[in-house]
């Protein structure tokens, strides 16, 4: 028999869905480490269950997504010389991670052989090693001038379905860039393109008109990845774009904000989704989804509930993951979370959009749990107990 995982007693649900956010229940159900049902608990089948958790009414929200990590090997990253910061991320609520690319790697390989070999290696220990159980959606190579259509073919039949940032690597022109990113998407690898100034050696400026003529699936870090560009060029993505807008921690408050403002009008928020952009030079953020939802949410006046779903249904939608909404048959991925012990307003919803980070009581990762109180946020005013398991 499958593992089945009742969570009972929670105070909110939180589904994911910017069309719907909250949900109706106080009871969720996950078989074999997928949602089975949600609702009432006298209405639901609890029986039989393997693992019961009593949420003492904390929110429950599906595990946060951060869309733009630079992952290296396992859980360390010789950029800040650390290690177990995915772990921390996890204290963070982060349950899945998207890598736009292993660009911190000593030596990593520029020529065709190397970074396909690198790409599919990195594709491979991230899908059988699971640091804390975070899932690492890892392998994804940075474009270099002499890739052919072959290349692409080859990386996807290697298993890997994501490219690196366009822009970090030797491609520079839109052309080139846009041929490329057409062949990976013909394979179902699906790209991301640094937006703004340099950010590392060997990058350069990407401005509105190369993000445009490429045509990659995500405007990476639309705010900076750190240096943002001009807000006219900002409004254009925001205007001419139809997949994902990404905001990142490590970019331009400002641009956010003016992202998030412009989005709203074009009625596009269902695009806007978010990364950290660690492990980088400002270091590692274990909080840098939490704060980007408060911080949105507080100062671009956005409902607590739909700001939740920038970090988890929006970013389940734009990248095609099985995680981030509350839907049957998607992963049993949890945040179980209340407003932090003496933070101001009435209710979590209230207290994230004064500001102020929530505290994460337990994740929970395939109908697993991976984690209970953080050591990282504020504590909460109410945690979960696990209060069986066979």
């Amino acid at each position: 028999m499958p593992d089945k995982l009742v969570i009972r007693n929670i105070g909110l649900l939180l589904t994911g869905k910017i069309e719907s956010p909250i949900a109706e229940g106080d009871c969720v159900v996950a078989v074999g480490g997928k949602i089975a049902a949600w609702g009432r608990e006298k209405d639901l089948d609890t029986e039989g269950a393997t693992t019961v958790v009593d949420a003492k009414g904390a929110t429950l929200v599906p595990g946060l997504i951060d869309s733009h990590v630079h992952p290296v090997v396992g859980d360390y990253t010789p950029r800040q010389q650390q290690l177990n910061w995915i772990d921390s991320s996890l204290h963070g609520g982060v349950t899945t991670m998207i890598s736009a690319g292993e660009v911190h790697m000593p030596g990593r390989p520029k020529d065709i052989v190397g970074l396909k070999a690198m790409a599919i290696a990195a594709q491979r220990w991230y899908e059988n090693f699971r640091p804390s159980g975070v899932k690492v959606h890892g392998g994804a190579p940075v474009i270099e001038h002499g890739m052919v259509e072959d290349d692409f073919r080859e990386l996807a039949a290697a298993g890997v379905r994501l490219l690196g940032e366009v822009g970090l690597g030797s491609v520079k022109d839109g052309k080139t860039a846009r041929q490329m990113v057409d062949w990976a998407r013909k394979y179902g690898i699906q790209s991301t393109i640094h937006t703004g100034g340099p950010s590392i050696p060997g990058s350069g400026l990407i401005d509105a008109d190369m993000v445009l003529e490429t045509g990659a699936d995500v405007v990476g870090h639309i705010n900076g990845g750190h240096s943002a560009l001009p807000d006219d060029q900002i409004v254009c993505l925001c205007e001419n774009c139809t997949k994902g807008l990404e905001i990142v921690h490590n970019g331009n408050e400002r641009a956010a904000l003016l992202t998030i403002n412009t989005a709203r009008e074009l009625g596009k928020l269902d695009q806007v989704i978010l990364g950290t952009d660690g492990p980088a030079g400002s270091g590692v953020q274990p909080l840098g989804i939490l704060r980007m939802v408060a911080m949105l949410s507080s100062l671009g006046n956005v409902p607590a509930e739909v700001a939740f779903c920038f970090a988890t249904g929006n970013t389940a939608r734009q990248r095609e993951l099985d995680a981030g909404l509350l839907e049957p048959g998607f992963a049993a991925d949890f945040v179980l979370m209340d407003q932090a012990q003496h933070a101001p307003g009435r209710n979590i919803l209230e207290s994230v959009q004064l500001g102020n980070l929530p505290g994460v009581g337990m994740t929970i990762i395939d109908g697993v749990v991976r984690s209970e109180r953080s050591r990282n946020t504020p504590p909460a005013m109410r945690l979960p107990e696990l209060v069986a398991r066979r």
